[in-house]
């Protein structure tokens, strides 16, 4: 059975941006605060981490088959260029296919017609390999949905005050989670990872 995750990298105040959807240079600074270089599909983008972060990004490359997105952080993110930089298919959650958009290709694919729908046609893509879910909104429609496994979380050892929760417009809390069932300790980050609990 194909795993579901959801992760994010996070203040230790529990918020996946400020509210301004900001704040990156303090979560981020991760990303290139070491000697090891990890290459993306972005030939712009290296990222400069510590040797266990590298690792830690490595396995989650390597495990991750399909991504699972809303419109708002494709938007923001131009659509990556056209290419996630982990080289996988996405499943865009969305109301409507994006001007100039088709509605499949192999780097995109846009589900207007619910969550559930976006996480079986990631499943289609991924194979036998994990689905990642981002934060926010979406990761809390996966797990009220009952279809999230696992919750993972890069935390950052700064307060933002304010900000987007990583499980943004949670309904159903609360919801336990087992573990931590892996812990990496980066330079600046702390790798984390919950197993969603069974309903009894």
């Amino acid at each position: 059975m194909t795993k579901v995750t959801t992760g994010a990298t996070m203040s230790l105040d529990g918020y996946i941006a400020d509210a301004s959807h900001g704040g990156f240079e303090y979560l981020f600074r991760w990303y290139t605060n070491g000697d090891v270089e990890t290459p993306t599909a972005d030939p712009g983008m290296t990222l400069r981490t510590s040797a266990a972060s590298a690792r830690h990004l490595r396995d989650l490359n390597e495990r991750t088959g399909a991504l699972v997105v809303g419109r708002r952080l494709f938007d923001m993110t131009n659509g990556w260029g056209g290419r996630h930089p982990m080289d996988v298919p996405v499943v865009v959650v969305t109301h409507r296919v994006p001007d100039g958009w088709e509605p499949a290709n192999d780097s995109f694919v846009f589900v207007t017609d619910g969550i559930e729908s976006a996480i079986a046609r990631a499943k289609a893509l991924a194979g036998d390999k994990e689905v990642g879910v981002n934060g926010g909104t979406i990761a809390a429609q996966v797990i009220q949905a009952g279809l999230l496994d696992e919750v993972h979380v890069d935390l950052v050892p700064v307060l933002l005050g304010d900000g987007i929760p990583l499980f943004a417009d949670l309904t159903i809390a609360p919801i336990q989670l087992d573990g931590p069932i892996s812990v990496v300790e980066g330079d600046g980050v702390t790798h984390l990872a919950y197993r969603v609990r069974a309903e009894a």
